[in-house]
């Protein structure tokens, strides 16, 4: 198909009338919650949902462009299939549909175009001739019969990253997953067993921990958009797996970001290649989001800093040996101006004594899911840091060189998340295509195949708006507004694949002895950490109301 085929005209004509949508719904967002063309505070509150909308109208705008890119790039290189083609649609008239009539913030929250008096403008967008019959082609039976029947003829969707040697990566870790992680995750999970330690040599030696960072400093030099493929396909297996990456990338993203050079020329190097595992001890209890407000104090000592307070939901914290850890360190601060970065090193624990170091304890937290690192509340009463330990050697700007990670953690969390979307439909497919009812797989079912097909087209395009962040990231733009859609929409989509899976499952989908149990509890999580889905929308909201963009 040529990139001048009628489907990419109407996806192109399709995403330029969605943005056309989004910049109505911007301009009502921004009457209502800007005075002199800036933010306020009271507004923001007051208009929340109003704000949060136009942070999902901009997701799936985004996401709507991305996939007709996507399309394009597929037809320049003759490899735009009928899998490609019906998955473009499905996926694309689903969601103009949304933005027309309603998005599911969440399950019991649908923005709906009236809401901003945009019944008008929606109507519009819901009669131009392209987006009338992306909606009508998606809604059609046939369309997600055509696409089941494709898949079931064992033609994949094209997963290509149009880069050779990303194609490569890609395979290399799939097959890595399939073997050394896929068969036996859900044990580790039901035994609540820590990833093995020869995994993570195994991880170590095959460079996951170093993907974006320089050669320099032993890493892969690959970028931002390599790590996304690692990720999502070690999450694939586990999410556990993939995640181990997210301590090193949050870790290295600060000490490149804001340390010394002899901080990075310290640390990097045994980051990239696993011999330090770092964990991030950032959140408080009762702080949640709200890290301005964080209590554990730094105070100045003869040879470097005490540290006194207490710290939750810390990721992989008692077999790491970093702990980039923020700390109130300026007398009388009440907001984030007061708080530094910490470089800590720590020794590893074991399960009977999980922190053997003076001036640290703490206990495991038992979860549902996201097992294989296990969490941990900390409490620190006089434990000690060296005077080097300062991040950049600079006190008072923790906050702010922290918020430089978050770009590079949310787009990995995308990948993530959109791992455990695939290994949802993964296990989805293969049990709807064994269980027979009444006589035939129960795939031959249309409520059954059409959970199928949506779940596979979604993928298809969250995977590209994950990308797309990736992207910008790697060219250096900032990217928050971006990074946050790729989280917030992956997140929404690894919960309703998981969910669709377990109900494709039936009453065996809720025993645990099957594996879409574990991916369901794993998926949960996504939409909560590294920023939870309100405070993704926030973010994206109010970055399109500065006026820098």
């Amino acid at each position: 198909m040529s990139a001048s085929s009628p489907l990419i005209q109407q996806l192109q004509a399709a995403a330029a009338a969605a943005r056309a949508y989004l910049a109505d719904t911007r301009r009502v967002v921004t009457q209502r919650c800007t005075e002199g063309g800036k933010p306020q505070a009271a507004l923001l509150q007051a208009h929340q949902r109003a704000l949060h909308g136009l942070a999902w109208v901009a997701t799936t705008v985004e996401a709507i462009h991305s996939a007709a890119s996507w399309g394009e790039r597929l037809a320049a290189q003759g490899r735009l299939q009928q899998g490609e083609e019906l998955v473009l649609t499905l996926g694309v008239g689903e969601y103009l549909a949304q933005l027309t009539s309603g998005i599911p913030m969440s399950q019991t929250e649908i923005f709906r175009p009236a809401e901003l008096g945009l019944a008008g403008a929606a109507a519009a967008l819901a009669t131009e001739p392209a987006v009338a019959a992306l909606m009508a082609r998606s809604a059609a039976p046939d369309t997600r019969r055509a696409l089941i029947d494709h898949l079931r003829a064992d033609r994949p969707i094209s997963e290509t990253s149009f880069d050779e040697d990303l194609d490569l990566i890609r395979d290399q870790f799939r097959r890595f997953t399939e073997k050394e992680i896929t068969p036996h995750a859900h044990a580790w999970h039901l035994a609540d067993d820590l990833i093995p330690d020869d995994l993570v040599a195994q991880l170590g030696e095959l460079g996951v921990f170093g993907v974006s960072i320089s050669g320099d400093f032993n890493g892969l030099g690959l970028g931002k958009r390599a790590m996304c493929i690692v990720t999502e396909e070690l999450s694939r297996g586990w999410i556990a797996a993939g995640s181990l990456g997210t301590r090193s990338e949050i870790a290295a993203e600060l000490i490149l970001c804001g340390g010394t050079p002899a901080q990075q020329a310290h640390w990097l190097p045994k980051i990239a290649t696993g011999e330090v595992l770092p964990t991030a001890v950032f959140t408080e209890p009762d702080t949640g989001s709200d890290l301005g407000s964080l209590r554990t104090r730094a105070t100045p000592t003869n040879s470097g800093w005490r540290i006194d307070g207490n710290k939750t939901w810390i990721t992989h914290a008692s077999r790491s040996d970093l702990m980039t850890l923020l700390a109130r360190t300026e007398p009388g601060s009440t907001d984030h101006n007061g708080l530094s970065m910490f470089l800590a090193p720590k020794p590893r624990g074991t399960r009977d004594n999980p922190f053997p170091a003076t001036g640290m304890a703490g206990g495991e937290i038992e979860v549902l899911g996201y097992r294989g690192m296990r969490e941990y509340d900390i409490a620190f009463d006089g434990f000690e840091v060296g005077a080097e330990a300062v991040l950049g050697g600079v006190r008072g700007q923790g906050f702010r060189q922290l918020m430089q990670t978050f770009e590079a953690a949310r787009i990995q969390t995308a990948a993530r998340a959109v791992g455990v979307a695939g290994r949802a439909f993964d296990l989805a497919w293969r049990y709807a295509n064994d269980r027979k009812q009444f006589g035939a797989p129960i795939i031959d079912f249309p409520r059954v195949a059409d959970k199928l097909a949506l779940m596979v087209a979604e993928l298809a395009l969250v995977r590209e708006l994950t990308y797309f962040a990736a992207e910008e990231k790697d060219k250096g733009r900032r990217c928050d507004v971006e990074a946050g859609m790729a989280k917030l929409l992956a997140a929404r989509l690894a919960w309703t694949n998981a969910d669709n899976g377990l109900q494709i499952h039936g009453g065996n989908g809720y025993a645990l002895e099957y594996e879409i149990s574990r991916v369901l509890c794993d998926a949960r999580i996504l939409n909560i950490f590294e920023g939870a889905a309100e405070i993704q929308a926030q973010v994206i909201g109010r970055g399109l109301l500065t006026a820098a963009r």
